[in-house]
């Protein structure tokens, strides 16, 4: 065989083994991320009040779960985030998972910064962490945000507190001041015997101080989200607050044994206020009920503000504050039974026995069960909060949120349960 002849050979086998390589194939698509809900706020979005509390990562990545009621209330776990919250019980077409973020407490410096940066605050990492690792494994589209009660100017359980504590001071007039630990662990302030004022919940000032600062948390919220949602295609939604005592008492709770709460020493009124889940003066409900709607003012604004900045977001105000219309704590006879709400209650020492009447009690048993809320604070925070039933309600207001959007969305309880949307 000629050098020329062997080289042609070659060349053949070449061109032969070349014609007969697979062509390259290209690098299979990434597989989509599954389509995600998330919660994101205070104890209201949390499921406080709903039961069957969830283990919760603390900011160091280690899951705590329950850690006895004589824990620190710093303890993760009292976050409260509860697998019958609004966030996991809404009918949410086309979500494939839902993640609740929300800590029971948090103010708006919580959504950038970890609740533990502040005092009272609880060791977890800032929401918007939590938020950015989320979107690593889920594409995020729905956000619901519930933020604003709980800030640095006032606190929704301080609130709470003041109301009840005066309530049931005045009731037991000679031996009140045992229910002043109940105020003095948030405040530091003497409690007084007269019903709640608009002046003692918060002031026009401190809520336009409070809008202002949760205006900066959910703007965060979206700055981020335009950074980690790779489809830009996302709905925010900013639910307000619901009272959970009713405007007006039922007659059953207005007197006992001929005694109403506009004269001292009313011991069997505040027990029968007390088993109905709400020791509060019947002159405090107006203004609970304004500072209520001043909440709900602030939202609407903070969704206001947001809307007009940034147009092309998708956000969506959900007004809730007559979901419960009808069904609130004492708004009917058998209270708290038919509420949506959670009575308020606390312990006979960090035992998780609820003391759900004060009939037996002596101002020594008084101020053993007062201290314990006052110690650990867990023992009493469900109070005052949607209950499991109330969730599913607001679940039907989130899931007509998510399905039909819009600026805005006014979500009412009718007088036969059913729930309207207009």
């Amino acid at each position: 065989m000629t050098p020329r002849l062997a080289l042609a050979i070659a060349a053949g086998l070449v061109v032969s083994l070349l014609g007969t390589t697979p062509p390259a194939t290209a690098d299979p698509a990434p597989a989509a991320l599954p389509s995600t809900a998330v919660a994101m706020g205070d104890s209201f979005i949390s499921g406080e009040g709903a039961g069957d509390y969830d283990a919760v990562v603390d900011q160091s990545g280690v899951t705590q779960a329950f850690p006895g009621w004589d824990s620190p209330n710093s303890n993760p776990y009292f976050c409260h985030r509860s697998p019958h919250a609004s966030i996991a019980v809404a009918d949410l077409p086309g979500i494939d998972q839902r993640v609740n973020l929300a800590c029971s407490g948090a103010q708006p410096g919580d959504i950038a910064n970890p609740s533990s940066a502040r005092e009272s605050g609880r060791t977890v990492a800032a929401q918007l962490d939590q938020l950015r690792q989320v979107a690593q494994t889920g594409d995020v589209d729905l956000v619901l945000v519930g933020l604003g009660s709980n800030n640095s100017h006032f606190t929704f359980g301080t609130v709470a507190a003041e109301c009840a504590g005066r309530f049931v001071g005045d009731g037991y007039t000679g031996w009140w001041e045992v229910w002043i630990d109940v105020i003095n662990w948030v405040t530091g302030a003497e409690l007084n015997e007269d019903p709640c004022t608009d002046a003692d919940l918060a002031s026009p000032e401190q809520l336009t101080a409070a809008q202002a600062d949760t205006t900066a948390a959910v703007r965060q919220i979206l700055d981020v989200l335009d950074e980690v949602d790779a489809d830009g295609q996302h709905r925010v939604v900013l639910q307000d607050y619901i009272n959970p005592l009713a405007p007006s008492y039922a007659a059953d709770y207005l007197e006992e044994d001929g005694r109403d709460d506009e004269r001292d020493k009313y011991r069997a009124l505040v027990d029968e206020r007390y088993a109905a889940g709400c020791p509060a003066d019947v002159a405090s409900l107006a203004p609970a009920h304004r500072f209520s709607q001043g909440l709900g003012h602030l939202v609407g604004g903070v969704a206001s503000t947001l809307q007009a900045e940034r147009p092309g977001v998708d956000v969506t105000y959900l007004n809730v504050q007559a979901a419960f219309d009808g069904a609130r704590l004492c708004e009917q006879p058998g209270s708290p039974g038919n509420a949506l709400a959670t009575p308020l209650r606390v312990m006979d020492g960090p035992t998780g026995v609820k003391v759900e009447s004060f009939g037996p009690f002596d101002k020594l048993d008084i101020k053993r069960v007062t201290d314990t809320c006052s110690d650990y604070y867990q023992t009493c925070q469900e109070s005052w909060h949607p209950n499991a039933s109330g969730h599913q309600v607001l679940g039907q207001c989130l899931s007509a949120a998510w399905t039909r959007g819009g600026t805005a969305l006014t979500c009412s309880r009718q007088p036969d349960g059913s729930v309207l949307v207009p």
